[in-house]
């Protein structure tokens, strides 16, 4: 190779890598004529005919992964925090991201193992067979339509924020879901790249916003402005069970969310960049969830809102709801669009449709998304309060999606640590524990916050299915 051709190659961009053909100075060939036997069992091959889906570097699959998961949680956890106390919510937030964290990289580890897994699902096939795939399959699809629910939940409270209250919140959460629906039907993750970054950013900031503004207020913006309040925080709190579990299911969902990461990894140029793609995203999380959650509990105790965006007063509300409203659009559209993405793929695998643009390879495509969009708008407007959709996602499908499998998924990978040595054995009867601590979350998380449902309902905190009613507090 010319030093002139090792140069370009070299100072090439690893999210920017083109086709061959496009002139854009890539030496490498984007298509090796030496077939790689890692490659034979991908879902999605690299072809010149059709639609070629391995277009993702593992930059932008860290963006991908960082929108996935840290909307919804930061709007979430100050909240729960009142519940915990700042001690224990700071330490669920570090314990539930550390763990997360591991249980994300033994799924990446064993779909790369197994390259012909495509989502959660196809790697339960593998453990279990049919009926397990069958079961987790409706888990994950549950999952994120319930994910996409909140989405378009949260960008109907961002509306009826902006807007005080303009229109009947069931029109503000049928227009989100449309917009939704639109953004996510776009059929490549690298397609979305860009909205992806235009998403975190919009989030970022105006989270970053709420938090420096409630700083500067005398009492929270919430609370009673004369006379004396109590303001709720707590060090260390004694919570009851049921507040307690719903609470930290909610801190759990916060960075679960990454079964999703997997169906990404199928439209990767190398899925062994995986490792990286993870440990940049969660380490940018969950120091993003343990600072801006402790600082806006520390200033608003009890009276944080939620989501936590209307925690700094009308004014900043407004401000945070026009900057953050692209995050939460983005957001719910990848939800949507990961599950879509598994239905579509499960439809058509191995048939030619999947990749090639037929009209029965768009009518299943525009069919999944517009759907379950539909499912998500209906759920949403069911469970119309924020952090219960959220722990009710946590403890029904992410326990068990995030905990419990890949718990077994381990073992089933290293059952020679069973009878290794004393070390190899001690760590393989920590990974027996995974499941169980899945199982407890999953009934004890539904059990919790099914209660706190109904006891809203009976406190007339929510409103009847479908209100009109503001869900943002702006009235």
């Amino acid at each position: 190779m010319s030093l002139r051709a090792a140069s370009i190659k070299n100072t090439s961009s690893d999210d920017e890598k083109a086709h061959p053909e496009s002139g854009r100075g890539v030496v490498e060939p984007y298509y090796p004529d030496v077939e790689d036997p890692l490659e034979e069992n991908e879902v999605f091959k690299k072809t010149h005919d059709g639609v070629d889906f391995r277009t993702v570097g593992w930059p932008r699959a860290s963006v991908i992964f960082l929108k996935v998961i840290f909307a919804t949680g930061v709007l979430s956890i100050p909240t729960a925090m009142y519940s915990l106390g700042a001690v224990g919510g700071a330490l669920s937030v570090i314990g539930w991201g550390a763990l997360n964290t591991y249980t994300a990289m033994v799924q990446g580890n064993f779909r790369n193992a197994h390259p012909g897994c495509h989502s959660i699902a196809d790697m339960a096939a593998v453990l279990g067979g049919t009926v397990l795939r069958e079961l987790v399959g409706a888990l994950f699809l549950i999952a994120y339509i319930l994910c996409a629910g909140s989405g378009i939940l949260g960008v109907s409270i961002g509306l009826n924020a902006l807007s005080t209250h303009a229109a009947c919140t069931v029109w503000w959460s049928l227009i989100a879901t449309v917009v939704i629906a639109a953004t996510a039907s776009v059929r490549k993750f690298h397609q979305i790249g860009w909205l992806t970054w235009a998403g975190f950013t919009s989030i970022f900031i105006a989270v970053f916003i709420v938090v420096v503004a409630v700083t500067t207020l005398d009492r929270p913006a919430a609370a009673p402005q004369t006379g004396d309040y109590e303001l709720g925080y707590y060090v260390i709190a004694h919570p009851t069970f049921i507040a307690g579990i719903t609470a930290s299911a909610t801190i759990f969902v916060s960075s679960a969310g990454t079964s999703a990461f997997l169906p990404v990894i199928s439209e990767m140029r190398n899925p062994r960049d995986y490792n990286k793609a993870l440990f940049v995203c969660m380490a940018i999380v969950n120091a993003a969830y343990l600072s801006f959650s402790l600082i806006v509990y520390k200033w608003c105790g009890q009276w944080v809102a939620s989501p936590s965006l209307g925690s700094a007063g009308p004014t900043i509300k407004k401000v945070s709801y026009g900057i953050g409203l692209i995050g939460l659009i983005v957001s719910a559209c990848l939800y949507l669009h990961v599950a879509a993405k598994y239905l579509f793929v499960r439809i058509l695998r191995n048939s030619p449709h999947l990749q090639k643009n037929t009209a029965v390879h768009w009518i299943t495509w525009l069919s999944c998304t517009c759907g379950l969009a539909s499912i998500s708008f209906i759920l949403a407007e069911a469970i119309p309060i924020f952090n219960y959709l959220l722990a009710l996602t946590g403890s029904i499908c992410f326990a068990p999606l995030a905990i419990a499998l890949p718990g077994f998924l381990w073992l089933y990978d290293h059952g020679s640590y069973r009878k290794g040595h004393l070390g190899q054995k001690l760590i393989y009867y920590a990974h027996c524990f995974l499941p169980l601590l899945g199982l407890f979350l999953c009934v004890g998380g539904t059990y919790g916050t099914v209660q706190l449902i109904i006891n809203a309902y009976a406190d007339k905190e929510i409103g009847s299915a479908f209100s009109c009613a503001d869900n943002s507090g702006s009235t």
